[in-house]
């Protein structure tokens, strides 16, 4: 039993491994209950009596020189921890502490409500998946109109026909059926067509569109309000002119042009080189649109606008490809900041 005592004390003595894992092993190689200790003393029980004695303590010496060694790693151990422990502030923010941005057109969509807010309009909503009556019918859409088909408009389903809204046109619609006159809102939210995607054109884009209906309302009052917006907008040298259009809801309707910010009218290939460029279009609401909607023409009198989100945006910022909108690249969406 002597040279195995000798042996465990040879091997006490050489180990020399600081890491977390040499130590725990060292633990459990020597000091743990199923360890080469513990094996010795439950040996010492069947040993000589006359040998029992001075077994006996040798073996409480190597074992205090065991625990002594433990305690010697374990220190050590701790030792090399806090040495290589980080002595910064761990509550520091990180570097560079990058922020976000918002996306261009949240940024034109927050401006043109503010510009629309300040002349007493509210911000109204409405679903996206609509009826037929409310989409085209009650805006005196004939039964024969191109934008039924399908090649122009997203149906989900037919007979009665559900369709994805191609204007916001519908939320005005709900507002003059559920609302007496007079009311003044805009109403900005995503719309669809079936059209080819391309750098001028998108399945998907964003519209606001406005309502105003009262007493004696004229179409004085509907120039002086786009006159208002496109300086707001683009600022006060803007030049705004109205051309004559057609559209199935209004009567008489307008296009809207403001003067070309890229050539300042001087004429370019955004503008066609005419000095003007189109950002939306307008009217009178048409008599059969008021009437649909249980308002009486001979009393009331109202005007409508709407305009792409996506064309004063590219306007605004001299972006000249719709898809870059949709991509979600982060190296042109950290460009913008908003522009007061």
């Amino acid at each position: 039993m002597k040279e195995q005592i000798e042996l465990v004390k040879k091997e006490v003595e050489a180990f020399n491994e600081s890491t977390k894992q040499g130590v725990e092993y060292f633990r459990l190689q020597f000091i743990s209950k199923k360890g080469k200790l513990s094996a010795l003393f439950e040996e010492l029980k069947l040993a000589a009596a006359e040998e029992k004695r001075e077994l006996g303590k040798v073996l409480n010496e190597l074992k205090k020189s065991a625990e002594a060694k433990l305690t010697a790693l374990q220190q050590a151990l701790d030792s090399n921890t806090q040495d290589n422990a980080f002595e910064g502030d761990l509550t520091l923010p990180t570097i560079p502490n990058k922020t976000g941005s918002q996306h261009p057109l949240s940024l034109t969509r927050y401006r043109i409500i503010e510009i629309f807010e300040r002349l007493g309009f509210n911000v109204e909503d409405g679903p996206e998946v609509e009826d037929d009556w409310h989409n085209f019918t009650a805006l005196n859409f004939p039964e024969n109109h191109p934008a039924r088909e399908m090649q122009d408009t997203f149906f989900v389903e037919k007979n009665p026909d559900v369709l994805l809204r191609t204007h916001t046109s519908n939320v005005q619609i709900r507002l003059m059926k559920n609302r007496k006159p007079p009311f003044r809102a805009i109403m900005p939210g995503r719309v669809y067509r079936n059209e080819a995607i391309s750098a001028r054109a998108h399945c998907f884009f964003h519209q606001v569109e406005g309502l105003y209906v009262d007493k004696n309302v004229g179409f004085s009052d509907l120039k002086q309000t786009l006159y208002h917006f496109a300086k707001e907008m683009f600022g006060k040298d803007t030049k705004i002119r109205l051309r004559p259009s057609f559209f199935p809801f209004t009567e008489p309707s307008a296009e809207i042009d403001i003067s070309c910010l890229i050539c300042h009218g001087k004429g370019c290939n955004v503008c066609k080189y005419s000095g003007w460029v189109e950002i939306a279009g307008s009217g009178m609401v048409h008599p059969n649109v008021l009437r649909n909607c249980g308002i009486d023409p001979e009393v009331y009198t109202g005007f409508a606008f709407g305009m792409g989100i996506e064309r004063i945006t590219m306007l605004r910022y001299g972006i000249n490809d719709l898809r870059l909108f949709s991509e979600n690249d982060l190296r042109f969406l950290k460009q913008f900041k908003p522009v007061m």
